[in-house]
């Protein structure tokens, strides 16, 4: 099989060469680009398997960065591995499309872990199980990534389709903010940690918001179910 190949764009030369040698040392092909242009014409030149950005980056930042490889690709799994940690923060990297998001300093184990894990999702996402789901009046498209209630086109983040389209597989089903982690970051928040009921408020706003039927509820104490009827 032909090496995975990985972006790294970040500007401090040491953490940036660090990581090349670690993630070539077992097989993967690393390219390295030092400031935000610079790797937005690596990533537009060349096929790419995944993606690992800083935000604070010569020429362009991470959230411009993220938008614009996301106007050309919008599968490609990106990883955002910043010294910023807050909260908006985070809610800013997902909603510039990141698909995960590391704080430094970091474990290198846990970043291949999730390297490994958004390259084996994207390998799977070949097979989507049916190419549309609905839930009453709801109707998602996977493969045109078109969202849609009553007819009404529906404008979701890259990171809100995965949390929908995770809800709507496990439609009429409570599920809890620890699978939702697991399952749509793929990462086991901390406890005091409320992105997930940030990402389902904005969710509310654009799918229950302007209808009568609100399909997203909470049960207090146990999770989230999207419920059909």
């Amino acid at each position: 099989m032909e090496a995975r190949k990985i972006l790294i764009v970040e500007d401090e030369k040491k953490i940036a060469d660090t990581l090349k040698f670690g993630l070539s040392e077992i097989g993967f092909h690393v390219e390295i680009a030092y400031d935000g242009k610079l790797g937005y014409r690596l990533f537009c030149a060349h096929d790419f398997n995944l993606v690992i950005l800083d935000i604070n980056l010569p020429g362009m930042n991470g959230y411009d960065l993220c938008k614009a490889i996301r106007s050309q690709n919008q599968h490609i799994p990106v990883i955002m591995l910043t010294s910023m940690g807050a909260l908006d923060d985070k809610i800013e990297g997902y909603d510039s499309g990141a698909d995960d998001y590391m704080v430094k300093p970091f474990e290198f184990k846990e970043l291949l872990l999730k390297i490994r894990a958004l390259l084996k999702r994207t390998m799977n996402q070949s097979l989507p199980v049916g190419n549309v789901l609905k839930a009453s009046d709801l109707e998602m498209n996977l493969d045109s990534k078109e969202v849609k209630r009553d007819d009404i086109m529906i404008h979701l983040t890259t990171k809100e389709f995965q949390l929908l389209e995770y809800l709507l597989r496990n439609k009429n089903k409570v599920v809890s903010r620890v699978d939702i982690a697991i399952n749509v970051w793929e990462v086991d928040f901390e406890t005091n940690t409320n992105v997930i009921d940030v990402y389902i408020s904005y969710l509310r706003n654009k799918v229950d918001r302007n209808f009568e039927h609100k399909l997203i509820q909470t049960h207090v104490g146990m999770g989230y179910i999207l419920k059909e009827h």
